[in-house]
């Protein structure tokens, strides 16, 4: 199972900026699919997921400006972020806790990160 995260760029304050992570290979079924984040000098932090029950859940800090959704045919999960600010700079990873099998239990995986850079 790999994980492609992509979407990340520079962007304006108050400037919005959607990521995507698409997942690939064996996959049969999953608990959670979403995103963590890790600023400069600070510890990777929960963003917001998407759990396979449809419920969501998103750090305070995005609450509001951030929408995490999925798309089940093609397995991609998407991060909508409005409303950017300079304290959302990071690299933004995808993270899935995924079964690659019937009768495999799951695990977490990780993607590559994506550079978001918010900055006038």
């Amino acid at each position: 199972v790999q994980l492609q995260a992509s979407g990340g760029g520079l962007v304006q304050p108050g400037g919005s900026l959607r990521l995507s992570c698409a997942a690939s290979g064996s996959i049969f079924s999953y608990n959670y699919m979403g995103w963590y984040r890790q600023a400069p000098g600070m510890q990777r932090e929960l963003v917001a997921l998407f759990y396979s029950t449809g419920l969501t859940k998103y750090a305070d800090s995005v609450k509001g400006r951030f929408t995490v959704s999925k798309d089940n045919a093609n397995s991609i999960v998407y991060l909508q972020m409005n409303t950017l600010r300079p304290e959302d700079t990071a690299v933004y990873y995808c993270h899935a806790d995924l079964s690659p099998g019937r009768g495999i239990h799951s695990r977490a995986y990780w993607g590559q990160g994506t550079l978001v850079t918010v900055s006038s």
